[in-house]
């Protein structure tokens, strides 16, 4: 008898008849021999309408109340979920994150998993019981509903996954899986088999949306073997089949050393470059223009600072796109004064390309391989960054899905490994 978690996203729960077919592949698992555990998300659309509701009222809404509004949307997944298994004549049972419980910090819209009591849900599965637990929510040490931040459902699941031992944790979404690409810029962009924790914690963090990145962190640190499938295929499909199909994602050695050198292309259109011009060479520089960055809550992605030229350095980095403006009022307000720069210039038609893969430990030229490409290309690169498994380019974003198709055919990743 295996235990798995079936983590099911909102498109999989967004109407009546879709939930019930949730349940009958749930059953479908549950009949043969498998304690399993569900962790579903609010119903498409849901916890967008409840946050609207509250903007509303309030347009800056109070982050503890947002939570205990936010988290019903879930409430309602797992009850409904509950009465289809409970019409298909098993016995189930629904838990919001609070009763299991499942423990957080109190940071309020963004909090992070502390541990979880798992004897409520061992009880269950060993009295035979499908059990089905609110994602995207905990409680804190002060009794307080909390929620994980957007995506948090993969995470609440990988976590319960992780808690219980499962054997697998199954997350169930609206594609078939990893892909070498988006295949909407790619049309010959293939899914993978298999993927391993770095690439694919590579992959979420440079742009790709299949899983929240933290779900792979936990899955990760917990050596959770994890699977991206569809939940969009007949729902009594042979278990079997279903039990192979999607994207494992796995463990370096557990799968052949030999394996492709690159894995995937992964892009990022939200990004803004800021640049500060003509600011003095010298020790501390760095920590007096991103310090107060920081301070602002404000994450940094590339950096460069250029070689001195008379005692004065340019010094450039990315920040999301959304934050741009941001950025730029604490630079203007809290480093300018202090370090006197010519200018503080900035682009918000940048885009990150990346190609990434554990091949690139053992292969070089990747790196030539790639400027070249983007040369022949006419492509210019603004600003590179690499670490062991990955590098990462900013173009102009006039030229990104060109420099993904071009890069995706250079490395032959429509052919399979």
């Amino acid at each position: 008898m295996a235990l798995i978690v079936h983590k099911y996203g909102g498109t999989s729960m967004g109407s009546t008849e879709r939930i019930r077919n949730v349940a009958r592949r749930v059953a479908k698992w549950h009949d043969a021999g498998n304690q399993i555990v569900v962790v579903p998300s609010a119903m498409s659309g849901e916890t967008n309408r409840l946050i609207g509701l509250a903007r509303e009222i309030m347009p800056q809404p109070d982050p503890r109340e947002l939570d205990m509004l936010a988290s019903t949307g879930e409430q309602v997944s797992v009850a409904l979920l509950s009465m289809a298994l409970q019409s298909l004549g098993k016995q189930a049972v629904s838990y919001a994150g609070w009763q299991v419980p499942i423990k957080t910090d109190s940071a309020f819209t963004k909090a992070r998993i502390q541990s979880i009591d798992d004897a409520r849900i061992r009880k269950d599965l060993d009295a035979g019981k499908v059990v089905i637990v609110t994602g995207f929510q905990g409680v804190d040490e002060g009794g307080n509903i909390t929620t994980l931040g957007r995506g948090g459902s993969d995470t609440s699941a990988v976590a319960v996954a992780a808690a219980l031992k499962a054997q697998e944790c199954l997350i169930y979404t609206d594609v078939d899986g990893v892909y070498t690409t988006d295949p909407r810029v790619v049309s010959e962009a293939r899914r993978l088999n298999t993927v391993t924790f770095e690439e694919m914690l590579e992959m979420a963090s440079l742009g790709s949306k299949v899983l929240q990145i933290r779900s792979v962190e936990f899955a990760g640190n917990y050596r959770m073997p994890t699977r991206v499938l569809s939940s969009l295929t007949d729902p009594m499909i042979p278990l079997e089949e279903e039990a192979k199909s999607g994207t494992l994602i796995s463990f370096e050695e557990d799968t052949k050393m030999e394996q492709a050198t690159i894995t995937g292309i992964a892009f990022s259109r939200d990004e803004a470059k800021i640049t500060v011009q003509g600011v003095p060479d010298k020790p501390g520089i760095a920590y007096q223009i991103l310090g107060p960055v920081a301070d602002a809550n404000i994450e940094v992605d590339m950096i460069i600072q250029n070689q001195s030229v008379d005692g004065k350095t340019d010094f450039s980095f990315t920040v999301p796109r959304g934050e741009y403006a941001k950025t730029i009022d604490v630079l203007e307000k809290s480093v300018k004064g202090h370090i006197s720069p010519t200018s503080i210039t900035g682009d918000t038609k940048v885009s990150k390309v990346s190609v990434v893969g554990v091949g690139m430990r053992s292969h070089v030229g990747i790196a030539s391989q790639m400027f070249r490409t983007l040369a022949e290309e006419g492509i210019n690169i603004q600003l590179i960054s690499t670490s062991e498994i990955k590098i990462s380019v900013l173009i102009d974003e006039k030229y990104m899905e060109l420099a993904v198709r071009a890069l995706h055919k250079a490395f032959d990743l429509e052919k399979a490994a």
